[in-house]
């Protein structure tokens, strides 16, 4: 298989309900463009823009995407209403909200039906970067290249922290 920054169509997007959640979903986009995934970035509503929503889902597969991130706030359908469109994985990434903190999104993400999944990651930022890394994680089954840089990226934050925890351990008390 080509590396996936070889290949110009996008193999991943990332789509959240509104614009206000790209400072947060942005961080996605910045960790599959370290491990060079073509990504497309939208902003598409469950509610506000239903019949997008659908001609984005059930076109997914055909247009070469192979994962799906979806961001939203509070009622939180937008995963949901997607993986209920496509066999393809959607993770989900609750953002926070005024209202609950996020706890609203969070669970409208994880308590869907048997049988339409949507893998939920945090809240927020981190929810971010790891759904960006889980997808990174979901690509790698099939190319043995990102695979190899997935590793060396989890042997680059063991070395951190084996480095912090030699300075710290040196510390007297």
């Amino acid at each position: 298989m080509n590396k996936p920054s070889d290949q110009k169509i996008p193999l991943v997007a990332i789509v959240m309900g509104s614009k206000s959640d790209y400072e947060v979903m942005k961080k996605s986009s910045e960790v599959l463009q370290k491990f060079g995934v073509p990504h497309e970035v939208r902003v598409i509503s469950a509610h506000r823009t239903p019949d997008i929503a659908q001609a984005f889902a059930t076109s997914a597969e055909d247009r070469g995407l192979q994962v799906i991130i979806a961001a939203a706030g509070k009622a939180a359908h937008l995963a949901g209403v997607l993986a209920a469109m496509t066999t393809l994985p959607v993770i989900g990434v609750p953002m926070s909200t005024s209202d609950l903190g996020g706890l609203d999104s969070l669970l409208s993400m994880v308590q869907m039906p048997a049988g339409i999944p949507v893998g939920t990651v945090a809240i927020g930022e981190a929810g971010a970067k790891n759904a960006a890394l889980l997808a990174v994680a979901i690509l790698a089954l099939s190319d043995v290249g990102l695979s190899n840089e997935l590793k060396n990226y989890r042997q680059q934050m063991r070395a951190e922290v084996e480095a912090a925890d030699a300075e710290i351990s040196n510390v007297s008390y």
